[in-house]
């Protein structure tokens, strides 16, 4: 299973130049997520120093229809892994697709949804439970699709994906986070995220699981990175706040995706 996922990932289609003229920012990443992320924990092992010793990752919007596919490729491979299922990545106009990547290689990806009158994925399933925070006049947003690969990941990847994530849904505006995960994950997103779950078991049939609804408020992730968000491991704090970026550093990221990332 080892050397065939290593070869999922070496086949994956390479990004063409073009689309990486606009990094968000750039992570230096030697620490592995296996033992992090449930998601990755049963996975084979891997050995990340044959990717190149200190590794220089890269997160930045997926705006062409080649970078969405690549991320629908890591997403389903990543799923899969759990015998989950998830659809295809599309150009959507109340949705924002980031990507994480090592050379030319997506090696993480998350979706990022507004509200809008159309609803959010999550409505499908926790109608009552997202009206209820509606009801509040508070404005929801939703993270989908996360996924990042086992042979690169890394604690600063996953951390650095959520901040720019956070840092989207602050300028559109966005007050309450939501994101569906599997019964079995809770812990992990309780426990590193500080979400809390609000809405009960249902079965997603798209991705061919069960899930729960998790909440957080972004003012909450803001206490948090101001407290301890850019020390690192030496905090003692057993989230991945630590590995978000410094304070001072929040601002000047947010003017860049005001700019257009």
């Amino acid at each position: 299973m080892a050397s065939i996922l290593k070869s999922l990932f070496a086949n994956r289609q390479p990004l063409p130049a073009d689309d990486f003229d606009k990094t968000i920012v750039n992570i230096p990443s030697p620490y592995q997520l296996r033992d992090l992320c449930p998601v990755m924990r049963d996975a084979p092992d891997s050995n990340e120093e044959n990717m190149g010793g200190q590794q220089q990752f890269k997160i930045r919007l997926a705006h062409t229809d080649a970078s969405r596919s690549a991320a629908t490729m890591l997403v389903q491979q990543r799923y899969a892994w759990r015998g989950y299922k998830a659809g295809e990545i599309k150009k959507q106009p109340n949705r924002i697709t980031l990507v994480a990547y090592l050379a030319d290689q997506i090696v993480g990806s998350l979706n990022i949804g507004y509200d809008s009158p159309e609803g959010l994925s999550a409505d499908e399933r926790y109608k009552e439970e997202m009206d209820a925070l509606r009801a509040q006049g508070l404005n929801v947003g939703e993270i989908t699709k996360l996924a990042i690969d086992e042979n690169a990941g890394s604690k600063q990847v996953l951390a650095g994906m959520i901040n720019i994530a956070y840092l989207y849904g602050l300028i559109h505006g966005i007050t309450d986070a939501v994101i569906e995960v599997t019964p079995r994950h809770k812990p992990f997103y309780q426990r590193m995220l500080d979400f809390r779950q609000i809405g009960g078991e249902r079965f997603y049939a798209a991705s061919n699981t069960n899930v729960v609804l998790m909440h957080i408020k972004l003012a909450h992730i803001g206490e948090r990175i101001e407290a301890v968000g850019g020390k690192g491991s030496g905090t003692g704090d057993r989230s991945i706040y630590p590995y978000f970026f410094d304070p001072n550093d929040q601002q000047g990221i947010m003017q860049r995706l005001k700019g257009g990332g």
